[in-house]
């Protein structure tokens, strides 16, 4: 299949896998200060929710649960980094409410994942702001040893937007990007035409048509972008249960490099 070729598969949909992680305090855009040294271990216990914060030079950030794959303390080298976004119903100050659906929610669960997973919160009635991610970004790959190869994105819903729009804000930092049940600008969808993206829809969603993530599809098909699309057929908004349930979309995430 060439990479301009849209892969489209219907299959039903799957019972829910499971999450876990650490606590952050992301604090905005510019990193005062950040160290080009990065520690051999993180300084927090791995495996498991630990507060934690930084601190930047302009006040606007999110809260996020971090997670360190245990194998982290016994290698010198550079791991995946997976950014997941969640969706509109996870927003506000409490944590425990990123857990509910996706990776997060698959860790929580027992799960145990071969990569860094960050997973931020919006605050109550705002939106993903791609400058406040870039930051949070930012300051994972100064603190721990992450391959900057291997940088992932996936969100679902407002995060399958929020993964849309991050990836067309930084198209060359990403080593493939997940969308599951979101939107985006079709207009500017091309600039993700060197960046290998999966995304998934449900054709029965009634929150956020499928006709959003086809506008999309189509023009990075246009552009010859390396795309593949799953479509589930009969499934409603709840497109991303039987998406992170799917190790071959893992397979093919991790297979990725930049």
């Amino acid at each position: 299949m060439s990479a301009s070729d849209v892969r489209m598969m219907r299959v039903p949909s799957v019972p829910t896998n499971h999450a876990s992680m650490y606590r952050f305090l992301a604090l905005a855009v510019l990193l005062a200060g950040c160290s080009s040294t990065k520690p051999s271990t993180p300084a927090v216990p791995l495996g498991q929710n630990v507060p934690q914060s930084f601190e930047a030079q302009r006040t606007v950030g999110y809260d996020y649960l971090l997670y360190v794959p245990e194998t982290y303390a016994n290698s010198d080298e550079a791991f995946p980094l997976v950014l997941f976004l969640h969706g509109a119903g996870e927003r506000g100050d409490d944590l425990e409410k990123v857990k509910v659906h996706g990776p997060p929610k698959m860790v929580e669960d027992g799960r145990a994942f071969p990569f860094i997973l960050a997973s931020p919160q919006v605050p109550q009635g705002q939106i993903w702001s791609a400058e406040t991610l870039s930051a949070l970004l930012d300051h994972l790959e100064a603190s721990y040893r992450v391959d900057p190869e291997r940088i992932y994105l996936t969100g679902l819903s407002m995060g399958g937007n929020g993964s849309w729009m991050l990836g067309m804000h930084e198209p060359d930092r990403f080593a493939a990007i997940v969308p599951i049940c979101g939107w985006g600008d079709a207009r500017r969808v091309c600039a993700l035409k060197d960046t290998p993206v999966w995304t998934f829809h449900g054709d029965a969603d009634q929150v956020v048509t499928i006709d959003y993530t086809d506008r999309l599809v189509t023009n990075l098909q246009r552009c010859e972008g390396n795309i593949q699309y799953t479509v589930y057929e009969g499934v409603g908004h709840d497109s991303w249960t039987p998406t992170y349930a799917d190790e071959a979309m893992w397979d093919w995430m991790l297979s990725q490099r930049r």
